[in-house]
C-alpha cells in the first residue's frame, strides 16, 4: 500500500511540475526552465542529503543515477523537439505509454508477473495515460504518420530506462541517486544548448515559478525512489505515469481549461486502474 501511495504523489508530482513548467515556458525560454529547475532540484535535494546525514552511496549507485539523469536529460530534448515538430495528441501519449512499458517489461523478469487483477490495473492504467494526454480536435484523430511518432518512440525508450535506472540507483540510499541524476541531467542540457547556441538564464522575474517546478519535480522523484523501495518496479513506473492526470486537471481547475470527453475517461480509468493494482 505504500508503495501505491508513494507511486500517486509521485504522479500528482510530476504532473504538477508539467503543468508549472509549461506555464513557465510560455514566459520564458523552455530551455532555461529546464535546466534551472533541474539545477534547483538538485540542490535542493543535495541540502536534505547533507542536513540529513544520509551516507554516500557506492559508486555503482552514482553510475546508475548518472545513466538515469543522461536518459532523463535526452528523453526531455527528444520530447519537447517532439512537440515542436509534431502533432502533441500523437507525442505525449506514445511517449508516456512507452515509458510506462518499458519498466513493466523489466518487472516481470526481475520480479516475476504480477497477479491478475494487478496486470489488468496495468492494461488500464496504460489506457488511461493515452486517453488523458490526448488533446482531442480533427487534427488529433487524423492519420498517424511513421515519422511522426518516431520522436516520442525515442522519448519513451528513454524515459523507460529512466525509470529503470532510477530503481537500481535507489537500492541502497534515496537523496544522492536523485542528486546524481540531476547533476547529470544538468551538465549533459547545459552542453546542448551550448551547442546549439541557444539562451539558458531566464529573467529574475521567472525564477520563483521556475523554482517551484524544480522543487516540484524533484520531489516526484523521491516519491518515485520511495515506491520503488516500498513495492515493485512496474508498480511505481506506471502509478508514476499517470501523470498527465493531475496536470490536466490542474489546467482545468487554475486556467479553466475544459476536460475533453476523452480525457474525463481516462481518468475513470485511472482510478479504476489503481484500485485493481491495490487489490
Amino acid at each position: 500500500m505504500f508503495s501505491i501511495l508513494f507511486g500517486l504523489l509521485s504522479a500528482l508530482m510530476w504532473g504538477a511540475a508539467d503543468f508549472t513548467g509549461g506555464f513557465a515556458s510560455r514566459r520564458a525560454n523552455v530551455y532555461s526552465v529546464v535546466i534551472v529547475a533541474e539545477a534547483v532540484g538538485m540542490s535542493l535535494v543535495a541540502a536534505i542529503a547533507l542536513a540529513t546525514g544520509e551516507p554516500f552511496p557506492p559508486l555503482v549507485t552514482w553510475l546508475w543515477g548518472g545513466a538515469a539523469g543522461l536518459c532523463g536529460g535526452v528523453g526531455l530534448l527528444l520530447f519537447y523537439r517532439a512537440l515542436t515538430s509534431g502533432r502533441m495528441s500523437v507525442a505525449a501519449p506514445v511517449s508516456a505509454v512507452v515509458a510506462a512499458t518499458i519498466p513493466v517489461a523489466v518487472g516481470a523478469m526481475t520480479d516475476g508477473l504480477p497477479g491478475a487483477w494487478t496486470f489488468i490495473g496495468f492494461a488500464l492504467a496504460l489506457a488511461a495515460v493515452w486517453m488523458i494526454s490526448h488533446t482531442g480536435g480533427g487534427e488529433g484523430y487524423a492519420a498517424i504518420r511513421l515519422n511522426e511518432i518516431t520522436l516520442p518512440l525515442l522519448a519513451g525508450v528513454t524515459f523507460g530506462i529512466f525509470f529503470v535506472c532510477m530503481h537500481q540507483a535507489s537500492r541502497t540510499a534515496i537523496l544522492w541517486p536523485i542528486v546524481a541524476a540531476r547533476a547529470t541531467s544538468s551538465i549533459s542540457l547545459l552542453g546542448y544548448v551550448f551547442v546549439v547556441r541557444q539562451p539558458w538564464v531566464p529573467e529574475g522575474k521567472h525564477w520563483p515559478l521556475i523554482a517551484l517546478c524544480g522543487a516540484l519535480d524533484v520531489s516526484g522523484n523521491g516519491f518515485y525512489v520511495l515506491a520503488g523501495q516500498t513495492g515493485r518496479l512496474d508498480v511505481a513506473a506506471v502509478l508514476g505515469s499517470l501523470y498527465p492526470g493531475s496536470t490536466v486537471t490542474l489546467a482545468w481547475l487554475i486556467l479553466k481549461e475544459r476536460i475533453q470527453r476523452m480525457q474525463a475517461i481516462g481518468i475513470i480509468l485511472a482510478l479504476a486502474a489503481i484500485v485493481l493494482i491495490a487489490i
